[in-house]
């Protein structure tokens, strides 16, 4: 018996679709915003992990490569990986990138630093990617954005899929910073109920 499918299981095309347009012209990736800002949203308002459990596109399209291309070896993941140290220490290696990515940018909107065409791979390889910018009628900062913001994006997509095949398909979701950070948004806010 299949279950029928609703609108929102179909978001894993907007994470497919996301890096397919930020690979052609790196100012799409400022939509990747909306991961961001929608999760923390739901677990604020609802307090509840509505957006992981139901409007993941990431989540989904692991589910898909690992289930239905079976492209996963189904394994447990570690007890390392799912601790909370790990998680946590995950997250605070999360926010200092995204930081650093904020400050560069920061740099080129103050004129003190350039734009680098360039897609940073697992925070350590330089990727060139001049071919997804040609420059526009936007500042320079926009587009450092962009680059940092599609480096992680394409970072933590590349670490998503390796975990898939490694372990079982939606495992990036035992250590994604934006589920621990939601979870412990839902945390706090049971508290205060």
């Amino acid at each position: 018996m299949n279950k029928k499918k609703n609108w929102y299981d179909y978001l894993w095309l907007a994470s497919l679709l996301y890096l397919i347009l930020g690979f052609f012209n790196i100012l799409f990736a400022w939509l990747g915003l909306l991961c961001f800002l929608i999760p923390l949203g739901i677990s604020a308002v609802k307090g509840n992990k509505t957006y992981c459990n139901h409007y993941c596109g990431r989540g989904q399209l692991l589910d898909l490569l690992g289930n239905k291309l079976k492209l996963s070896r189904k394994k447990d993941i570690p007890a390392l990986i799912r601790s909370r140290g790990f998680r946590y220490g995950f997250l605070i290696f999360f926010l200092i990138m995204f930081g650093n990515m904020l400050f560069t940018t920061y740099l080129v909107f103050s004129d003190a630093g350039s734009l680098k065409q360039a897609v940073q791979l697992l925070w350590t390889f330089k990727l060139p990617w001049h071919f997804a910018y040609h420059g526009t009628i936007a500042a320079d900062w926009v587009a450092q954005f962009a680059f940092g913001f599609y480096s992680v994006m394409l970072t933590s997509t590349v670490l998503g899929i390796i975990t898939m095949v490694l372990y079982k398909p939606r495992s990036w979701c035992v250590y994604c910073p934006m589920g621990t950070m939601t979870q412990q948004i839902c945390k706090l806010k049971d508290k205060s109920s």
